[in-house]
């Protein structure tokens, strides 16, 4: 049996995952009764998932920040920009093409009983008090943007500790980091689970049924992994960016896109970045706040959504106010984290641009819901690899501007 166990975890986790899915595929398919207790190791792997994700934040960013050496110049200015660049192209990408291939939705309901929010001031507002929300409540609720607040404030709190104390939260990173390592190597198992439950709730059917918005979403984000982000790559760095661009999609995205957790799968960028040769002092905060707030994928979801609402009611939409839903859908996404539901449940918002009433926003919603399976996987591949992405990009332009050849630079073929 021990040699069995061996031999299963030489496989590939990629490999073991495709193994998993088709499993669950065969049983749905065969067996949708007798193995309806399948469904249990989905339910678990994901809260599993949601259970270590908050705590991780807390620990990596915390033992980040205390252990900066003062004086050392990290790149996270540079950083920021491109999440912001990338998330705002990725709004107006997903305009673009909801202008050329419009799409008409089949509404349906079964999210009357969700709350979302009413306005961007209310969208603000939550932001703000979720910045300054109680550390064990963002914990529980799994409110990242006050796990990142608490993390900040309490790794400058211990930048003046003994080592003893900063080892001691290393320790404890390391421990967490392990922890995330052990639930994804049973991802196999999960996504099994998962794929047997939503075959079975859902059918493949109901996502026939959206084939075409399901293909504009996928279509937007590939564009934005495949075109968009390679193109801001090459202006900061000017070399070839598709090396390094093809090596964190197959070595994250895959990854994130099985899990959906950008949360749960920062240990397998931080080990990328590590092979990558990264600064550790930049990557340590850059990929944890990369999670919460580079949110391409949800900016497609939110502009895409919204556009082919206001398309099924026949609404005229003028540029300005196209060029508006992607400012609207770049900051809605980027707080999408701290709101529940992400990036679903800010679509009203952006309906509201258009004057479109609350309960067809909210059916939607419901149809968001329906295609998350595919939906909310590639949106997370997208905005978790691009962690990565923006983070070696930034370093290597840094490399450049000094004459410095590093060992990023070792990807470009």
């Amino acid at each position: 049996m021990k040699n069995l166990v061996g031999k299963w975890n030489r496989i590939s986790l990629v490999k073991r995952i495709v193994i998993g899915i088709i499993v669950g595929v065969i049983l749905a398919l065969a067996l949708p009764n007798a193995a309806s207790g399948v469904t249990i190791l989905g339910s678990l792997f994901v809260g599993a998932l949601k259970a270590v994700a908050p705590v991780l934040v807390l620990f990596l960013v915390m033992n980040a920040i205390a252990g900066h050496k003062s004086g050392k110049k990290t790149n996270m200015k540079s950083i920021l920009v491109l999440y912001a660049l990338g998330t705002f192209l990725a709004g107006l990408v997903a305009v673009v093409a909801s202008f050329m291939f419009p799409v008409t939705l089949t509404l349906t309901t079964g999210a009357e009983d969700l709350a979302p929010p009413e306005g961007i001031v209310e969208v603000v507002q939550t932001l703000l008090f979720n910045l300054v929300s109680n550390p064990i409540d963002a914990i529980i609720n799994a409110n990242y943007l006050g796990i990142l607040t608490w993390a900040v404030v309490l790794g400058l709190a211990l930048k003046s500790a003994s080592q003893n104390t900063k080892d001691m939260l290393g320790n404890f990173s390391d421990a967490i980091t392990k922890v995330v390592q052990w639930v994804i190597n049973l991802a196999p198992i999960g996504i099994m689970g998962l794929v047997f439950d939503a075959i079975v709730t859902s059918g493949v059917s109901a996502l026939v049924e959206y084939g075409r918005l399901i293909l504009i979403l996928v279509g937007c984000m590939l564009f934005i992994a495949l075109v968009v982000h390679p193109l801001l790559v090459f202006i900061y760095t000017r070399k070839n960016p598709y090396p390094l661009v093809f090596m964190v999609l197959r070595e994250s995205g895959i990854t994130a896109f099985f899990t959906r957790s950008s949360a749960a799968n920062i240990p397998v960028n931080m080990k990328l970045c590590e092979k990558l040769g990264l600064d550790k002092d930049t990557y340590a905060v850059s990929i944890p706040l990369g999670a919460t707030i580079n949110m391409a994928g949800a900016a497609v979801t939110i502009a895409v959504l919204t556009l082919a609402t206001v398309t099924t009611l026949g609404i005229e939409v003028d540029f300005v106010t196209a060029l508006l839903l992607s400012v609207v859908a770049a900051i809605s996404a980027a707080g999408a984290s701290g709101v529940a539901g992400g990036s679903l449940l800010l679509i009203p918002l952006a309906c509201n641009l258009f004057g479109v009433p609350n309960d067809v926003a909210m059916q939607v919603v419901g149809v968001g819901f329906i295609i998350g399976v595919i939906q909310d996987s590639c949106e997370t591949a997208l905005n978790s690899s691009s962690d990565v992405l923006f983070t070696a990009a930034a370093e290597k332009a840094k490399k450049r501007r000094e004459g410095k050849v590093g060992s990023v630079a070792s990807i470009n073929s």
